[in-house]
């Protein structure tokens, strides 16, 4: 199959309590990235762009997958949990029916770098339990592809490697994938997959594009069975993120993505009342 690309510059954002940001897609993108909603890339050197973070707020409907690659983020939930995620380490957490949390940022010497993408939740599970998945470096495998290639899976199958991120709702897969310079790259794309890559660091060419593609810049696939990447001069770093589309109704306000405007006039009314919450988990 001949692929298909669009290609989006990711624009700045101000989010949470004064988090200076970049987002690649968001609302006004849907239904382009169906199952995904949102993803955000988060980079500085100055504290004062992060310090104040993500305080204690409302998800429901979606699951939200942070992926830090440089400096440290506190997080603390509804269900009890709370920890750090450090350089090299993912968060993925299924907000389904109902969970309130805060990401802070921790001051650090160096850049602070990281990810967010939202995936969408269907219908059928937009009131499942929540759950919360946090995955140390450590347990994300690294292999190499081909001469020059070398994968993290976060989720998703490569070469009989297997992601520690598993039992999704949404069929996703989420890969970091470093290619040296002078190098070609094909990779299939699994079957009925909507996928898009975002450049890291360095550049490459994302056939059949003819230019170089840099950073902060996202390749969306339209339709493909297969990625074919080339490099020239120098190295790139890129994240590769697929899943299967659900094709359901969007109804999305803030932190909410529900069916209906309905039920999310529901949510809203619940959070307010103080009866958002629908499960505890113990600490």
């Amino acid at each position: 199959m001949t692929s298909k690309i669009k290609l989006l510059k990711s624009k700045p954002t101000i989010e949470g309590a004064g988090v200076h940001l970049k987002r690649a897609f968001g609302y006004n993108e849907v239904p382009l990235f169906d199952p995904f909603l949102l993803f955000d890339d988060f980079s500085s050197d100055d504290p004062r762009d992060y310090i104040l973070g993500f305080p204690w707020h409302p998800h429901r409907g979606i699951e939200t997958v942070t992926y830090v690659i440089e400096g440290m983020v506190e997080h603390e939930d509804s269900l009890g949990n709370k920890g750090v995620i450090q350089s090299g380490d993912v968060q993925w957490m299924t907000a389904g029916s109902g969970i309130v949390h805060q990401e802070m940022p921790q001051q650090y010497r160096g850049k602070m770098w990281g990810f967010q993408l939202w995936v969408n939740l269907p219908a059928s599970h937009k009131m499942m339990n929540p759950r919360y998945r946090d995955v140390k470096k450590e347990q994300i495998p690294k292999i190499s592809y081909d001469a020059g290639v070398q994968i993290k899976i976060v989720s998703g199958e490569i070469k009989g490697a297997q992601g520690p991120v598993r039992d999704l709702i949404v069929d996703s897969v989420y890969l970091d994938i470093s290619v040296t310079a002078r190098t070609e790259f094909s990779m299939p794309v699994k079957n009925g997959h909507r996928a898009f890559a975002y450049v890291v660091s360095g550049s490459g060419r994302f056939l059949p594009e003819k230019n170089q593609v840099m950073p902060e810049h996202i390749v969306r696939y339209q339709e493909t069975d297969t990625i074919d990447v080339r490099t020239e001069h120098e190295p790139l770093r890129f994240l590769f993120i697929s899943g299967i589309p659900i094709e359901e109704p969007v109804a999305w306000y803030g932190p909410i993505v529900m069916n209906t405007q309905e039920e999310l006039d529901r949510a809203f009314q619940e959070y307010r009342e103080g009866t958002f919450i629908k499960y505890r988990g113990l600490k």
